[in-house]
């Protein structure tokens, strides 16, 4: 990373990234604090899963961090512990102008085999957790708008959703994980509505890299073993990056966007909208109507069942 390139861009904020202490989390912690912003890491410091909490883990990266960083252990799946860690950066800092929801747990099984435990788990940590600390962050953020925290126009209000190509794609065995990160999306796109009054925007970013979920990754067939051994030569970096850009102020009017970065690739994403559709003025559709009109209309367009492991299965930029 060029640190003396963006050395002070993000002066005066504030950040509170959950899951802050390891991957791709602490990447993005580590690049905003080297940017100049203050940061709660929000970390239990568990596996995984999300078992076996260890508080030490997120004051590790705090105390590496220095003075600009505090840390904050409690499970984010909570709602009061939500509100707890945007009470504690306001507290430790004086307010809170970024908020990156990256954190994460897995539970993988086929669909067929899940114990629903495991998915009310997943969708608690990786989606309700997002929806919680964005509900206690957005009263405080809106707040700071109308007080021109930062200076007039207000321009310091920053939210990024840690998505993943499993909620875009699908993959075998995350029914839950790719739910939850699918909800990100809808998650992201309502709050870019509801706060673009208030000047704070919102995006999703999906990434491609060597993390904990990646060294999970149980290959299928070839082309995902490949994916893998691709993936784990990315560094997190390029994915912490694209989240400082999102939340530096050349990126005011960027908002609602879905974003992928694979090393030194940055996509823009398409979103779902209708491609093709099917009318009738003379009579309500019957079965027999229907299927004809969409074997000519809708089957050439219809979306294969490839895999995001599969999508991605060419070297990255590195």
């Amino acid at each position: 990373m060029n640190d003396s390139v963006d050395s002070g861009r993000l002066e005066g904020r504030v950040a509170l990234v959950s899951g802050g202490a390891r991957g791709i989390g602490l990447a993005i912690a580590r690049t905003l604090a080297a940017q100049g912003a203050k940061v709660v890491i929000a970390d239990t410091g568990g596996a995984i899963n999300g078992d076996d909490p260890d508080p030490a883990v997120a004051a590790a990266v705090a105390a590496e961090l220095g003075g600009g960083a505090v840390a904050f252990a409690e499970s984010i799946a909570d709602a009061g512990a939500a509100q707890a860690a945007v009470a504690l950066a306001n507290e430790a800092f004086g307010g809170l102008d970024i908020l990156v929801n990256n954190a994460a747990i897995l539970r993988d099984g086929f669909i067929f085999k899940s114990d629903p435990s495991d998915f009310d788990a997943v969708l608690k940590t990786n989606l309700a957790g997002a929806w919680y600390l964005t509900n206690a962050a957005t009263p405080l953020m809106r707040q700071q708008a109308k007080d021109n925290r930062g200076g007039e126009p207000y321009q310091w209000g920053r939210i990024v959703n840690i998505t993943s190509s499993a909620g875009l794609y699908g993959n075998f065995g995350q029914s839950s994980y790719a739910s939850a990160k699918s909800g990100m999306l809808g998650l992201m796109r309502t709050t870019a509505m509801d706060l673009g009054r208030s000047g704070i925007t919102c995006n999703a970013v999906a990434p491609f890299a060597a993390t904990r979920v990646t060294d999970t990754i149980v290959p299928a067939n070839d082309e995902q073993a490949a994916y893998k051994e691709r993936a784990l030569k990315v560094s997190p970096d390029h994915v912490a990056r694209v989240v400082a850009w999102l939340c530096a102020p050349e990126s005011q009017a960027v908002t609602g966007q879905l974003f992928g970065v694979r090393g030194r690739e940055v996509f823009l994403f398409s979103q779902p909208r209708p491609i093709a559709t099917l009318a009738r003025d003379d009579a309500d559709w019957d079965v027999a109507a229907l299927s004809a009109a969409a074997g000519e209309t809708f089957a050439p367009l219809y979306t294969d069942l490839t895999t995001d492991l599969e999508a991605f299965n060419t070297e990255p930029k590195v």
